[in-house]
């Protein structure tokens, strides 16, 4: 197989790694994540989900923004991995092609519906990677 299918993959393994460790950043350091309305922010460290009174809204949203982080990391150090060391399992697998395409699909209506430009461009970009690498791959 020829490099290319490897490092169009790769390239869109890398770009959706990158967005979860920059927001991974982001859910730690500074306050981009954080209300613009101190006063929402003072309410939920103050109030717990209906789910539990174990945690509060606060913490409730930086780990929900942790482990989404750690979700798009796991996604790009995968599908990274597979793509320049296993590239013959990737793409010897319908299944796993077929997950990283659905994977990426979803965050990409995820970001389209609920994020703002930035997430969704670079979704957007890693589809166009992977499909392209999916396509280079049978050509």
């Amino acid at each position: 197989m020829t490099a290319l299918p490897q490092i169009l993959m790769a390239a869109s393994a890398f770009v959706i790694g990158l967005l979860g460790a920059v927001h991974l950043l982001y859910t730690f350091r500074g306050d981009r994540l954080h209300p613009r309305d101190g006063g929402l922010q003072a309410r939920m460290h103050e109030v717990s989900p209906m789910l539990t009174s174990r945690t509060t809204m606060w913490r409730a949203w930086i780990g929900f923004n942790a482990s989404h982080s750690l979700g798009a990391m796991l996604y790009g150090l995968v599908y990274g991995y597979l793509a320049t060391v296993r590239s013959d399992v990737v793409f010897g697998s319908a299944f796993l092609v077929l997950v990283g395409f659905a994977m990426l699909c979803a965050l990409l209506v995820l970001a389209r519906a609920y994020w703002f430009s930035v997430p969704f461009r670079g979704i957007a970009l890693a589809t166009a990677l992977y499909v392209a690498a999916v396509v280079a791959r049978w050509v």
